[in-house]
């Protein structure tokens, strides 16, 4: 393994890579070698999804960590919020073996320090790499004179009482919601976290099978949650949700079978959170719908913006004392879960605010979304800085019209906005547009993709 291998694995948040092809078994003992040295950790929780090469990659982590004198606790099966959950809870870091929503052969590895904290290129991933690299051409690391226990510990009940804790649903009238899981961890969760709540769960693909037969298990891509928005319709359903792979992303769709935006969730969310914390501090990034500002002014909070990505999102909210967080992606962060991010929280918040009324969630969340909106659309460019000046030179002069570069370049005037940034894996640039109403939005995205396809 060389070190252009690694760095085709080593991302700017995560390993991943597909298996056996990119990395194995014996480079994740490596890792959990180079994992326990840079935390400086005597002791570590492990976790994985449904993957098949899961299983393995996880216990060989836990061998290299062990190997170095680590004492390992695997949960098991689990979804990432889960995993982020024993990590706080134990107060241990952790290790998440998944590739979330990419394809079957892919894999990964999510790793926190204790209390969820995260690791990044920036706060300890290249280090780890730079290890891993080192004893590749070397050699393993010598074994601790007294090498770490490796045990088991279950965590789903206390995770599932945790959440429940923090949403009340005692009074919530009777609803019906249908819930896609895409054959990925909220097959595994859902059960028992919606257990004894006043819920008629119609489940879809609970089986758990990384092999993904139904659709990918990534409910951002509208073609995903085209089996959901059918079922939600045939059952007469009050509501339908759909988890990602690992079940730490949670989308929702209305009693039409129309998907609600992740902004409006992250209004929602942020004026419950704001009721039990008058005055906080509410993060959201700069792809947000502007209804999330204005809803958390109306509720008396701070918002704050900030660039795309949970790294981040993360670090705002250590840094200013958050309450909660919420990001275009449907990725929704709380101060009461470590600060780390759970779908299934915001699930609950969604739950626990339609039973709480007589209305259909449609009627709820209208209130929350106030502008129309483009959604994320994608243009491969052969040269991305070229074309983002283009766009910027664009715009410069005109009247009534200000430029930022927080997170690419976004454009703002008194009726519109657009942020248009590279992706950082893929030759992309990604646009997003939102305005006052639909000619707005629709006239204004052909005029800047007309710039950006030139």
């Amino acid at each position: 393994m060389t070190a252009a291998d690694l760095s085709q694995i080593v991302k700017a948040y995560d390993v991943r890579g597909v298996v056996p092809d990119q990395w194995d078994e014996s480079l994740a003992e490596l890792f959990g070698a180079a994992f326990v040295r840079v935390v400086d950790a005597d002791a570590i929780v492990i976790g994985h999804d449904m993957r098949p090469s899961s299983p393995g990659l996880a216990a060989a982590f836990a061998r290299g960590a062990a190997r170095l004198g680590a004492d390992v606790t695997l949960i098991g099966l689990c979804s990432t919020d889960q995993l982020y959950f024993a990590s706080g809870a134990l107060s241990l870091p952790g290790a998440m073996f998944t590739a979330s929503h990419n394809p079957a052969q892919y894999n990964g590895i999510k790793l926190c320090r204790a209390g969820a904290a995260p690791v990044g290129q920036d706060t300890g991933l290249s280090e780890i790499r730079a290890l891993v690299e080192r004893w590749t051409e070397q050699g393993a690391p010598e074994p601790a004179a007294t090498e770490g226990t490796v045990s088991e510990r279950e965590t789903l009940k206390d995770y599932a009482a945790h959440l429940l804790g923090l949403v009340d649903l005692s009074a919530i009238r009777p609803l019906k919601v249908v819930v896609d899981a895409g054959n990925g961890m909220g097959g595994h969760t859902v059960p028992t976290v919606f257990d004894g709540l006043p819920l008629d769960v119609v489940p879809m693909y609970f089986e758990l099978d990384g092999t993904f037969p139904n659709h990918e298990a990534n409910p951002l891509d509208p073609k995903n949650i085209v089996d959901l928005q059918a079922r939600v319709r045939a059952e007469g359903a009050d509501l339908g949700l759909a988890f990602d792979g690992d079940a730490d992303r949670c989308f929702v769709v209305d009693e039409n079978g129309d998907p609600v935006s992740p902004s409006a969730i992250t209004a929602l969310v942020a004026a419950r959170e704001l009721a039990k914390n008058p005055g906080g501090t509410v993060i959201h990034n700069l792809i947000t719908s502007w209804s999330v500002p204005e809803v958390v002014r109306e509720n008396g909070g701070t918002p704050v913006r900030t660039r795309v990505g949970h790294s981040f999102i993360k670090e705002e909210m250590a840094k200013t004392g958050a309450i909660f967080g919420g990001e275009h992606s449907a990725h929704y962060y709380f101060k009461d879960f470590w600060n780390a991010d759970t779908g299934m929280l915001a699930a609950l918040h969604v739950l626990a605010a339609l039973g709480g009324q007589d209305g259909p969630l449609s009627a709820l969340v209208a209130a929350y979304d106030r502008y129309a909106s483009s959604g994320e659309i994608n243009s491969t460019v052969a040269d991305q800085t070229a074309r983002l000046a283009a766009v910027k030179a664009a715009y410069a002069d005109r009247d009534g019209v200000t430029l930022d570069e927080l997170d690419g370049l976004t454009v703002t005037a008194a009726d519109w906005w657009f942020n248009l940034r590279a992706s950082n894996t893929e030759p992309l640039l990604r646009l997003n547009i939102e305005a006052r109403d639909e000619p707005t939005m629709s006239s204004l995205r052909d005029e800047v993709l007309s710039l950006v396809r030139a």
